[in-house]
């Protein structure tokens, strides 16, 4: 009953929750100490290095923001590192391509570790209720030891399949929230300039089969363009972005139209929305008057 978390954003916080809640013992570690909250330390063991809370932890959920991080954290092309993971478990849960989680698996396995994709679809209050989505890619063996940790976050877990199968589907996800975001701003921006009551469009709207719960979750930030409170950054969506394009692309698919919101996403960054909610491609895609 022990956990180790890399990564303490407000998703890695609010794990810290979770898992203290359910009786584990939780050691964290933040490439940026004092980004870390003072609440989360409370009743934590807060290691000074990665290599620390490897050491000391059976289980290492990992919620870092890309591959490059997780190498860096991890060591794994460093000879000397090869026994940090003998006996440890990898929980890789942050947004990454199949190709990198495979290579990272590889790694993690060489070094004698057990490796387990497991990004998951969900904000803060899933995570805070447990209720997340978790997505699982990698041996079936691994998955089902892992189930009790998992369980803390989600309910039924889903094992996918073999490493990078969920990475994959994580992505394709994230390329629905950018395609479902930039979409349902375009319309209702060109409605509103058209003087079409809001009212009148969405009730439109929710009785079509067009219909996606996001679109009111995130009508009020349209309307008041008031994008400051972000579970998930545009920052972090272009990333995800620019991960499906190349994959996609690598497998042969017509990456266009993604690639237009791509540079919608890109101009929101530049304009200094990376840390706002991802919604603010509106801005972008309807400019305020």
């Amino acid at each position: 009953m022990d956990i180790g978390i890399i990564g303490i954003g407000l998703m890695g916080q609010t794990f810290v929750e979770r898992y203290l809640s359910q009786g584990y013992t939780v050691r964290i570690f933040n490439r940026t100490r004092d980004n870390i909250k003072t609440p989360v330390t409370n009743g934590v063991t807060v290691c000074d290095t990665a290599d620390e809370l490897i050491r000391l932890s059976s289980t290492i959920i990992l919620m870092v923001s890309d591959a490059e991080a997780i190498n860096s954290l991890l060591q794994l092309d460093k000879p000397n590192k090869q026994q940090s993971l003998h006996h440890k478990t990898i929980l890789q849960m942050a947004t990454i391509s199949p190709r990198q989680s495979k290579t990272i698996g590889e790694a993690v396995a060489s070094s004698g570790g057990r490796y387990l994709e497991a990004p998951v679809l969900g904000s803060l209050p899933e995570a805070k209720a447990g209720t997340l989505i978790i997505m699982t890619g990698g041996s079936k063996d691994v998955f089902e030891q892992a189930l009790p940790t998992l369980n803390v976050l989600c309910t039924t877990p889903r094992y996918i399949g073999e490493t990078g199968t969920a990475a994959a589907l994580k992505l394709s996800m994230n390329q629905l929230i950018a395609s479902l975001t930039a979409g349902f701003s375009l319309s209702l921006g060109y409605a509103i300039r058209n003087g079409v009551d809001t009212g009148l469009f969405m009730e439109t709207v929710r009785e079509s089969a067009l219909y996606a719960k996001t679109y009111d979750k995130k009508l009020q930030k349209y309307l008041d363009h008031d994008f400051a409170t972000a579970n998930f950054s545009t920052r972090h969506l272009l990333k995800d972005v620019r991960l499906f394009i190349d994959d996609a692309k690598a497998s042969g698919l017509n990456t266009d139209a993604l690639q237009g919101i791509e540079r919608i996403t890109s101009t929101a960054v530049e304009n200094g929305m990376e840390l706002m909610d991802y919604s603010s491609i509106y801005e972008v895609i309807c400019p305020e008057s």
